[in-house]
C-alpha cells in the first residue's frame, strides 16, 4: 500500500454512534407514522446515502412499495419522499445529540494518526444542519477531524458519488488519490471510496452493516462474534473494499 497522507472517515457507525442507531431510529419512526413497518434490514440497506435518497430507495423496495400501494391505493410518489424526509429531519434533529459519543478507541487512534502527520477528513450522509449538532457534540467528547463535508457541499451529490472525498482532498492539500484512505461502515462508503479511486477499508465492529449495539455485540459468544464479523467483512469485500478491519485501532498497524 502507498504511504497514506490522509484518512477520510465516515461519521455514524464509523467514528461515533456505535451501531449507527440515530438514523435507524428516525427512519423506522417516520415509516411507522405513515403506517408502514420496515424491517431492520430494509432500514439499514441504503445506509450511508444522502438521507432523502435513502428514503427514495426504501420506497422502491418491493415489499415497502407494495405495502404503500395497499394502504394508499397508489405507488409512492416524489411528494411522498419529500413529506417523509421532512418528518425524518425533524425526528433526527431531536435525537442526534444523544448519538454523538465516539466509538471505543476512536479518540486515541485519531490522536495517534495525527501525531504521525496524517490529515484527518470526513464525509457523511448527514446534512450541514445535522452536522451542526453532531460535529460540536463529538468535539466535546474528544473527536474532531480536521474537516468534514456533507452532500450539501457537493450539490447534493452524496454517496456513492466521490465528490465529498475530493472536497476533503482539496481542503487538506492532498494531491494524489494514491495517498488517501477512506474508512466507512456501509456499502455506500465503500462505493464512494472506490469511485474516488482511493484505498478503501470497511470497519466491522460497531458498524451499521453489523447493526448491533455494543451491549448486543459483547453478549455474543466468541464464536458468534467471529461469525458476525466474517459476514460483515465479506459484504465489504464483495462491494470492492481493499480490506475489512475490525476496528479503527487496526489502522495503527497498517498506516
Amino acid at each position: 500500500m502507498n504511504e497514506i497522507k490522509g484518512i477520510i472517515f465516515d461519521w455514524a457507525g464509523t467514528t461515533v454512534d456505535y451501531g449507527c442507531f440515530a438514523p435507524v431510529q428516525a427512519f423506522a419512526e417516520v415509516f411507522h407514522h405513515f403506517g408502514i413497518e420496515p424491517t431492520s434490514q430494509e432500514v439499514r440497506e441504503p445506509m450511508g446515502m444522502l438521507k432523502i435518497d435513502h428514503i427514495r430507495t426504501m420506497l422502491r423496495m418491493p415489499r415497502i412499495s407494495a405495502l404503500w400501494e395497499e394502504k394508499y391505493g397508489r405507488k409512492p410518489e416524489e411528494n411522498d419522499v419529500v413529506e417523509l424526509f421532512g418528518l425524518f429531519e425533524e425526528k433526527l434533529m431531536s435525537i442526534l445529540h444523544l448519538f454523538t459519543d465516539p466509538k471505543p478507541g476512536v479518540t486515541e487512534t485519531v490522536k495517534a494518526l495525527k501525531e504521525k502527520g496524517i490529515a484527518i477528513g470526513s464525509t457523511t450522509g448527514y446534512t450541514d444542519k445535522m452536522m451542526a449538532i453532531v460535529a460540536p457534540e463529538a468535539a466535546k467528547r474528544g473527536y474532531a477531524p480536521d474537516v468534514w463535508f456533507s452532500p450539501d457541499s457537493v450539490n447534493q451529490k452524496g454517496r456513492p458519488y466521490p465528490y465529498m472525498i475530493f472536497r476533503n482532498m482539496e481542503a487538506l492539500g492532498l494531491s494524489d488519490v494514491r495517498g488517501v484512505l477512506k474508512v466507512g461502515d456501509t456499502v455506500s462508503d465503500i462505493r464512494e471510496g472506490k469511485n474516488a479511486g482511493v484505498t478503501t477499508f470497511g470497519v466491522v465492529i460497531g458498524s451499521s452493516e453489523m447493526g448491533l449495539s455494543r451491549e448486543e455485540y459483547e453478549s455474543l459468544s466468541e464464536e458468534e462474534q467471529k461469525q458476525r464479523c466474517e459476514q460483515v467483512a465479506e459484504k465489504f469485500l464483495a462491494a470492492g473494499a481493499d480490506r475489512a478491519i475490525l476496528n479503527l485501532e487496526d489502522l495503527l498497524k497498517i498506516v
